[in-house]
């Protein structure tokens, strides 16, 4: 008997019985169903988490802490060891993002200084890091690419950065522009310094009388799209190369009289480590940790948040699979009813010489065929389902939102590697459920079976 034979007989067999067949299908809808708009809403908490983190930060990137390098036994983070994780595996760039530890300055911009703003907003940062670490430019150039001339200090500019200065000339609210704020007919009001046109100059604050001040001019090379996953610096800061920051510091300290053994000795308080993906962020950072270093990561908290989701993933999923346990009892009695009935039928063909195994895969075959098509109906329903959920999600919310919250975009989600296990999944179960039907049917005598009414 060819196979042809087995799926046009399966088949006939399945549509003499349509009562019968019909509702075991719908057993088997009704599972594939509740299984995968289970495991869905799990999936969708996963996609939630990940938009709502990825709104926090960057998720391939790790913050390393030493906290002033007051431990020993764990090797500073100066340079030298910032160059030796940047050339660890799947890192792209390792830098700090230094704060000066000593150095009072401002920044003034405007005929006769008028306009003034505090430069506690500097940071220094590798050149060649800022590409990697994914600072967008709305205009200009980065560090690394832009000429510099004279003795002006290269430096990219937050967004909104000259809404950091104020009205030297000006009291209270008048001295002030912040971003948003509108003029009496409702007109937006452009801060008092355009970044990229106006000179803007540092000069340091002299700690006494007899101090030396420091004065350089700032050279705007570029403009940082604000991106507040990237930090305040987008926004409102400054970004120097960071040797060019410390050789600034160092000036300042020496102008200044101020003092310190440890400067050049503890290293840096804490570095930023890019990755190459987000699945090597884990590995990476257990890298890091191996030195003694604590780290933080947006990955950590991700991996956290989705242990939890995986556990009510598996309780959603378990509550679906008894609906699915139920379709198999099902799938079980039919076929058992049918050898029932057909048990002459399969006298008659074990008398015509057919053999075991073809009457076994005849039984098999409907049952699968039963699971496939319920599976097939079950899926195409979640997706409607799915659709539904997410278009009112919502109204669910204010309904359900205790029993199923929203993390994200979409209440439920189902890719097509869930459509494809569903549909699998449902097939085996039906196969697995006409086993033992299958084995009795092979088991019945011939000659009982052709005098069996």
């Amino acid at each position: 008997m060819r196979i042809s034979d087995l799926l046009s007989l399966s088949f006939e067999n399945l549509r003499r019985r349509k009562g019968r067949t019909t509702l075991t299908i719908i057993g088997v809808i009704v599972g594939t169903c509740s299984i995968v708009v289970m495991v869905s809403l799990g999936i969708a908490m996963n996609v939630g988490f990940d938009e709502m983190i990825s709104q926090w930060g960057d998720l391939t990137q790790i913050q390393v802490y030493n906290w002033g390098g007051s431990n020993s036994d764990v090797p500073k983070l100066d340079d030298k060891m910032v160059a030796e994780l940047d050339a660890l595996e799947h890192v792209k760039v390792a830098t700090p993002i230094y704060n000066a530890r000593y150095l009072n300055a401002q920044i003034f911009a405007g005929k006769g200084d008028r306009y003034v703003m505090d430069a506690y907003n500097i940071v220094g940062i590798y050149p060649e890091a800022i590409k990697e670490l994914e600072y967008e430019l709305i205009s200009g150039k980065y560090l690394d690419e832009a000429a510099v001339s004279g003795k002006k200090l290269p430096v990219l500019v937050g967004q909104y950065a000259g809404y950091g200065f104020t009205d030297s000339k000006k009291r209270g609210e008048k001295a002030y522009r912040w971003q948003g704020q509108t003029d009496a007919q409702g007109n937006p009001l452009d801060p008092f310094v355009d970044v990229n046109k106006d000179k803007l100059t540092l000069k340091t604050v002299k700690q006494e009388d007899n101090s030396k001040q420091i004065t350089y001019e700032l050279q705007v090379t570029g403009v940082m799209l604000e991106d507040y996953k990237k930090g305040y610096v987008t926004s409102q800061g400054i970004v120097m190369d960071l040797n060019t920051l410390k050789r600034l510091e160092k000036e300042y300290m020496k102008a200044n009289g101020i003092k310190d053994a440890n400067y050049d000795k503890q290293g840096y308080d804490n570095i930023y480590v890019k990755v190459d993906d987000v699945d090597n962020v884990e590995a990476v950072e257990k890298a890091i940790q191996d030195y003694g270093y604590d780290t933080y990561s947006m990955s950590s908290e991700r991996d956290r948040m989705r242990e939890q989701s995986q556990m009510i993933q598996m309780i959603l999923g378990g509550l679906g699979a008894v609906s699915l346990f139920v379709a198999a009892l099902s799938i079980a009695n039919t076929m058992t009813m049918a050898i029932y009935e057909r048990t002459r039928e399969i006298g008659v063909m074990k008398v015509l010489g057919c053999k075991l195994g073809k009457i076994r895969q005849m039984f098999l075959l409907e049952a699968a065929m039963i699971g496939f098509v319920g599976g097939v109906l079950g899926v195409g329903i979640s997706y409607t389902l799915s659709f539904l959920m997410n278009h009112f999600g919502p109204m669910l919310q204010n309904v359900l939102g205790s029993i199923l919250p929203m993390y994200g975009s979409k209440m439920s989600v189902i890719p097509p590697w869930l459509a494809l296990v569903g549909i699998l999944f449902s097939t085996g179960i039906g196969i697995l459920s006409g086993i033992m039907p299958a084995n009795r049917a092979v088991k019945i005598s011939a000659l009982e079976a052709i005098r069996h009414e």
